[in-house]
Order: C-alpha cells, then structure tokens, then sequence
C-alpha cells in the first residue's frame, strides 16, 4: 500500500481510473484470472450504472416536484387574483423562459406580496362583517348573541368589500336614526312625567335598563322592541296625561262655578291658581312640572266636594241668588214676572226634598240663558221705546215752554232754555215717524213669536195706539185753541173800535195736552195718564225701585209739568242712558 501511496503523485484525489489501477494492481499481486477479473468488472459497472440510475430516478423526482410547485404557484397566483378582484399584478413575470428554479425565484415574490395583500383584504373583510353583523344584532335585539362573522374568502375584491362598506354606511345611518328617535322618545316620557310626576328612571327602565341616564348614548338599545315599547309608553302617557287634563279642567269648571255661586273671596280663589290657570289649556300647552300630578288632582277633588257640600247647605242662599239674576234680567227687558210666587216655589221645591240641588240651579241656569235671548230679541225695540219716551218728555217739557209768557226775558238760564227749545221741536217732528218703526217692529215681533209684546205688563201696542189717539185730540184741541184765539182777537177788534183801546184780556187757561205712555197725573191729563198706564202700579213701572220708593233718578214717564236740564234731555234723547228697573 505504501508502493501504491508513492505512485499516487497526488494524495487524496482519489477517482475511478486511480482506485481501477489500484484493483488492477492487487490482482496482479494476488494473481487473479481473467475470468474473475472481468467479473468484478462487470460487478463494479453494474453498482456504477445503479448509482447513477438512482441519481438519474432522483433528478426526476425533483424536476417533477419543481414543475408541480411551479404549476401550484401559477395556479395560487391565478387564485389570488381573481380572489382580490384582480385581474394582473405588477411584479409577476411576463415570459416563462428559463430554468424552473429561476421561474420559481420570479414568481414567489409576487405570491409573498398577494398573500400578504389577501391577509390584509380577509382582515377588512372582518372588522366591516363584525360592524354590520353587530349593528344588525342591535336592531334585532339580539346583541349579546353576536357570532364572529365568516369571510368568504374567494371573493376579497374591492368591489364586495365596497358593498360591505356601503351596507355599514346604510346600517349606521339607520342606528343613527334609531338613536335620535330613541332619545326623542326618552325625551317625551321624562317631560310627560315630569308633568304627571311620575319616576322617569322607573318608567324607562321598565322599557328597557339600558335607556337609564347612566348609560352612555350608544349603549342604549335600538332595536324593534325597544322602539316599539316606547310608542306604546308615549301613546299611554299622552292619553294619561289628556285624562288627567280633562278631568283637571272639568274640576277646575265646578271649582270656578262654585265660587262663583258662593262669592268665595279672591284670597281663597288664589289658593288654586296653580290649578284653575290650565282651565283652558290644550294638552300640549301644558309642560309645568307637577302640573297634572295625581296628588293635585286629589287636592281639587277634595275641595270640590268640601264646597258641593256647602253648597247643599246654602242652597237657599244660592238659590235666591239666581232668582234675583233672573229677575234682573226681566226687569231690565220689562218683562213682567211673579217674583213672589216664583220664590215660594223655590223654597217648597228646597224643603221637600224632591229635587235635587244641583238640578234645581241647572234649571235656574236654562231659564237665565233663556231670559237673556228674549231680552236680546227685545233689545231693539226697547232702545226705541226709550227713545220715545225721552221724545215724548221732551215735547211735555216743550208744550210747558211755549206756554211760557216769560220765555223770552233776559232771565238766567233763558239762552239755555231757548237752545233746547229747538232741539225738542226737531226731536219731536220725529215722533210720528218713530212711533210708526216702532209699530212696525212689535209687530214682526209678535208674528215671530206668536206672543203680545208687553212693556212692564201692558201691550206696547196698545201703549202706542193710545198715544195716537191722545196724540189726534191734542191736535184737534190745538187747532180749537187757535180758533177760540182767532175769535178773541176779532171781538177784542171790534170792542176797540167802538169803546176804544182796552187792556188784554187774561191768559187763556190749557184745557188739555198729549202724554206720553205715564204720566205723573193732575186733572185732566190725570185721566189720560190713568188711560195710557193701564193701571201702572200693577205693571212694575219704571218710577218705583225695588225698596218701592219713587226713582229719583229719571222720572217713570214723561213729566208734563215739571222742566228738566238740557243735560238730562240730551241724555234722554240719546236712549243710552241705564234705566234701574224691577221685576
């Protein structure tokens, strides 16, 4: 071996022609045949062709392996793309010339780059599928069994995940929408409880806990449910509170009725201010707190029966009360009524027992209400008649007057007196054309009503029929005088020119004037009075107040004899001026 080592002029560069030399050299020195020899040979060249088949099997292998991974990436590549919506991609080469490996080599770094992208798009994917799937949660009322969402990963494109973005935008929207009804719905239930003074905290929390103030704004619940109870609450507080407000105001009426009834003085009044100032309040005029609170209602509720039952015991009190309103009422009118019977009646009907209280003054009430619309009806013709009996004064205080001898002396007051001179004759040519409308008036009156209009008992008519008449005699009664004057004056002529000049004979007495429908009596127009008043005590005349005193104020009727001061006639010719009266 050491010959062989010495021959080798390089050691360790073993190959197969050296380690052949060497076997050949051993077989020398063993003396091998040639048979054997060429044995081994074809031993060692059949190892040699195994090794390199195997070698040859593995090369194969791997070069399969390469394709395949190759394809694979190629086919990954493809995927990539069409899962993130793309159709090419920068990076990825264009040719596939050369080797495998340097295929492999181009390609993995645009596979590196796609699966990294595609990590980020399932990432996107996820956090707008886990908002939307929540958002939806919230709606349903279903938040606490939200799941993780599952990305589909074969569609990554930007088109979908714009979907998913819009889809988001509309359900934030939505929640938006929802949230801002939920805190209006909030906001009308603690402001109607306020009002009804109700526990809001209570009344929500029974909707749902999590519309309690201590609660953020976006933990409060938003779904169907939710939104749906509230209306329902809202809905139950606004007919509560519309209940409450009528039954309010309804007591706030008797409240009023009964104060009314009973003078309660304003000091006593002002102790339910707070109650009786939404009398006529609509319902969503309404907004002080405690306004329609339950203890309130009872408060008035108490206080109205505290005053029904003193009203029961002052019943009479009441009662005569009303009466005399409507015996006010007629007097005013002129319409003649029993006063006294109508009180005994109120009294039997109070102490039997039969009727009760409240039914009593609602009837007493109807008859106000009634005796207003027939004084409203006779209103008109009453203003005329005041007018003409201020005319008809006005002519008695002119006929007294004119029969004034001294009416022109230059005494006090005369240019006064002159003055109101003519405005009485102008006011009474008016006269007739008056009492004519007047006729025409009560007339249609009693076709509509089918009934006599009577002015403190005696028909107007006939009132107005008699002044005619009395009215027709004056003038005959004038027209005499003028011819008894005539006659006078001619014999008075005739005495001069036989005996001379002789002093005027003494002034004429009256013998008979008209009057108006009353008249303060006295001889002659005594009779006419007694005529025209058709019994005038009987009737409720204007000349007797209720303490059955004269009326010093304005006489009954036009007064004949007596003269009155311009400033009285201009107010009697106005007719505005308030008469008292009696029932």
């Amino acid at each position: 071996m050491a010959a062989l080592d010495a021959e080798n002029p390089v050691v360790g560069q073993i190959s197969c022609g050296s380690l052949l030399q060497q076997l050949q050299q051993i077989w020398d020195e063993v003396g091998e045949t040639d048979e054997e020899r060429d044995n081994m040979l074809l031993q060692l060249e059949q190892e040699c062709l195994d090794v390199y088949r195997r070698k040859v099997d593995l090369a194969v292998k791997s070069r399969a392996h390469l394709l395949q991974t190759l394809a694979d990436a190629r086919v990954e590549l493809t995927n990539l793309l069409s899962a993130l919506g793309e159709k090419t991609y920068v990076g990825i080469p264009e040719k596939t010339s050369g080797t495998i490996k340097e295929q492999l080599l181009a390609i993995a770094p645009a596979l590196e780059k796609l699966w990294k992208q595609k990590e980020e798009r399932i990432k996107e994917f996820f956090d707008v599928q886990s908002q939307i799937q929540k958002i939806c949660a919230e709606i349903a009322g279903t938040s606490d069994q939200v799941e993780s969402p599952a990305v589909d990963e074969t569609d990554l494109s930007m088109k979908k995940l714009d979907e998913f973005h819009a889809q988001l935008q509309d359900l934030q929207k939505e929640k938006s929408d929802r949230l801002h009804k939920v805190l209006e719905f909030v906001s009308t239930v603690h402001d109607i409880c306020a009002v009804l003074g109700m526990d809001f905290f209570t009344t929500v929390t029974e909707v749902h806990p999590s519309l309690n103030d201590s609660t953020g704004v976006q933990s409060k619940s938003i779904s169907n449910d939710t939104l749906s109870r509230l209306v329902k609450t809202v809905l139950a507080l606004k007919e509560d509170k519309k209940q409450r407000l009528q039954k309010l105001q309804e007591l706030a009426t008797q409240l009023i009725d009964l104060w009314n009834l009973m003078d309660t003085p304003p000091e006593e009044r002002s102790l339910f201010d707070h109650f009786t100032c939404n009398i006529s309040a609509s319902v969503d005029e309404v907004t002080i707190p405690g306004a329609l609170a339950s203890d309130l209602i009872e408060q008035a509720e108490v206080e109205v029966e505290r005053l029904d039952q003193l009203k029961a015991s002052r019943m009479k009190e009441i009662a005569f009360k009303k009466q005399s309103e409507l015996e006010e009422i007629f007097a005013h009118a002129h319409v003649e009524i029993d006063t006294e019977a109508a009180r005994e009646k109120i009294l039997s009907l109070i102490d039997s027992g039969n009727v009760e209280p409240t039914e009593l003054l609602s009837d007493m009430d109807n008859q106000i209400v009634k005796a207003k619309e027939e004084a409203l009806s006779r209103k008109d013709i009453l203003d005329k008649v005041e007018k003409w009996m201020s005319a008809c004064e006005e002519e008695s205080w002119l006929d007294d007057y004119n029969r004034d001898e001294n009416r022109y002396n230059a005494s006090r007051g005369a240019h006064l007196n002159l003055k109101r001179a003519e405005k009485a004759r102008v006011l009474v040519n008016k006269i007739p054309a008056l009492v004519d409308s007047l006729v025409a008036k009560t007339r249609v009156w009693e076709q509509e009503r089918g009934i006599t209009f009577t002015y403190d008992g005696v028909p107007l008519l006939a009132m107005l029929d008699e002044y005619a008449m009395l009215r027709q005699d004056r003038e005959e009664e004038k027209r005499r005088m003028r011819d008894q004057k005539k006659f006078h004056e001619q014999v008075n002529k005739e005495q001069e020119s036989i005996f001379g000049a002789t002093p005027s004979p003494a002034r004429q007495p009256s013998t008979k004037k008209v009057v108006g429908p009353r008249t303060n009596g006295g001889g002659a127009n005594g009779a006419a009075s007694r005529r025209l008043s058709l019994n005038a005590h009987q009737n409720g005349s204007r000349s007797i107040n209720r303490d059955g005193r004269r009326d010093s104020s304005r006489p009954a009727a036009p007064v004949n004899y007596v003269a009155i001061s311009k400033e009285d006639a201009a107010s009697h010719i106005s007719g505005t001026e308030p008469l008292p009266s009696t029932p």
